[in-house]
């Protein structure tokens, strides 16, 4: 019998199975993959950044090595020893993941679950006993209506097939203007593929900050990416010897027009995963968007039935789901889990990063509030300047008649780590003066954050 079943193993659950093992509880946790971590881990957030990491070396290396003073420069991309690193930072994470199971004493139960009862799960041929059961079962990329993805043919893909082509294509197509597509579309536009990103929306990054989706979309498209908005895929076409057709129509009229591809990603979303579980005879009960319906607790309809992550409502984010796998194995062992959900940062980890946190200025205006712009253009940034980065901004949004800070808005090197900043402060409740009293290092970009917020009150200074 053990106290805790964790069913799915990526940043939800293993964290959650780890926060329980460590309140003392006996746990267990379900995955079907042969190794630890997920989707993150294995095939999302973890390959993604290396082959961030690696394409943006080589765009510097192109790009801005000689203004450096780095001269006769050059490196020939050799693709399979680029994937040969990206397995291996996949392979050191994902073991590191099994090193702490077996030190919090964890039981790993390889294979698929389902769940015939409350109380019991079942993988493979043995059903296991349990007081309490975690539904952690992510998300898988979702499909476009008359498209057939084929990762394996390496032409028509998702996200998942994008991380796995055997070579670097000339052209390609991404469907989907979101982090992921812009992500992916990065990758390959910086080792010398012709990008063209079509998306649905008028603006990319839905759901962002206006000014953000604005500049960080011109940044891009200076770098080499090509955009074409408001427009409505119908179909695509895998040529039997030759290059991809996507056939779309811009929503504000015209006629259907295509465009030809040697790789077409398909980046235009992510839907909750819970086939097999047995949802439908345990009675839990399902939002109208496929998502498992939970109580402020992440208690299903079924007693001792618990869900997190992406299977849930709320962002697809990792730390979104490692959150609540903290909070959930703190309520079972009898503690007070909380998440914040109004400070639970976003951060697209392209050049320049983008991250953001709490309301956009759209959706503060729209609250009712009045309130107090401040920004800050990095070109006022001297360490931003220095690394050839200075094409950004930091914005931050607060309650005029409070100061407290609502939301922060960042295009910047590093801005992923910047955001921790503010979110801190969100979480104490501050003003943006005290940001702005706060002494900064010189010279760091995070300065740009203090000005932002100086900007609030009285005037940033180096602008």
């Amino acid at each position: 019998m053990y106290d805790l079943i964790v069913i799915g193993a990526g940043p939800g659950g293993y964290v959650c199975a780890i926060r329980a093992a460590q309140l003392g509880l006996k746990v267990a946790c379900v995955e079907g993959r042969e190794t630890l971590g997920g989707t993150c881990l294995n095939v999302g957030c973890i390959p993604s950044k290396a082959l961030l990491h690696a394409s943006h070396m080589a765009h510097e290396m192109h790009a801005n090595f000689a203004t450096l003073g780095l001269m006769n420069a050059h490196a020939d991309i050799d693709w399979n020893r680029m994937q040969a690193y990206k397995a291996e930072t996949v392979a050191t994470n994902t073991k590191g993941i099994e090193f702490l199971f077996k030190k919090n004493k964890i039981d790993w139960l390889k294979g698929w679950a389902s769940i015939p009862a409350p109380g019991k799960v079942k993988v493979g041929d043995t059903e296991y006993e349990t007081r309490n059961i975690v539904i952690a079962s992510g998300s898988v990329s979702t499909a476009l209506k008359g498209v057939t993805i084929d990762n394996a043919g390496g032409v028509v893909v998702d996200s998942t097939g994008a991380l796995e082509l055997p070579s670097i294509p000339k052209t390609m197509v991404v469907i989907g203007a979101g982090v992921i597509g812009l992500e992916l579309g990065s990758v390959y536009n910086r080792l010398g593929t012709q990008v063209t990103v079509v998306e649905y929306l008028d603006a990319i990054t839905p759901g962002m900050d206006g000014e953000v989706q604005k500049q960080f979309q011109k940044i891009l498209a200076k770098q080499g990416l090509t955009f074409i908005l408001g427009a409505a895929v119908s179909g695509v076409e895998a040529g039997e010897t030759g290059p991809a057709t996507v056939t779309y129509t811009l929503r504000k009229g015209g006629e259907a027009q295509s465009i030809e591809a040697d790789v077409v990603l398909v980046a235009t979303g992510r839907r909750p995963y819970h086939d097999g579980l047995g949802l439908d005879g345990l009675g839990v009960q399902l939002t109208d968007r496929g998502q498992i319906a939970i109580d402020a607790h992440w208690a299903t309809s079924v007693p001792g039935v618990y869900a997190i992550g992406d299977a849930v409502p709320g962002p697809m984010l990792a730390h979104k789901a490692e959150d609540e796998g903290m909070a959930v194995a703190e309520i079972i062992a009898g503690k007070h889990g909380h998440v914040n959900y109004d400070v639970i940062p976003g951060v697209i980890y392209t050049t320049p990063e983008v991250a953001s946190v709490g309301l956009t200025e759209e959706a503060a205006k729209a609250s009712g509030r009045k309130i107090r712009v401040g920004k800050f253009p990095l070109m006022g940034n001297a360490r931003a300047k220095a690394m050839l980065q200075a094409e950004g901004f930091v914005k931050l949004i607060a309650d005029a008649d409070t100061d407290r800070i609502l939301g922060a808005h960042i295009i910047a090197p590093g801005a992923g780590e910047m955001i921790h900043e503010i979110c801190v402060a969100m979480e104490f409740g501050a003003a943006a003066q005290d940001v702005a009293l706060t002494c900064h290092a010189h010279p760091t970009v995070s300065e740009a954050v203090r000005e932002a917020a100086l900007a609030c009150g009285d005037g940033a200074i180096h602008v």
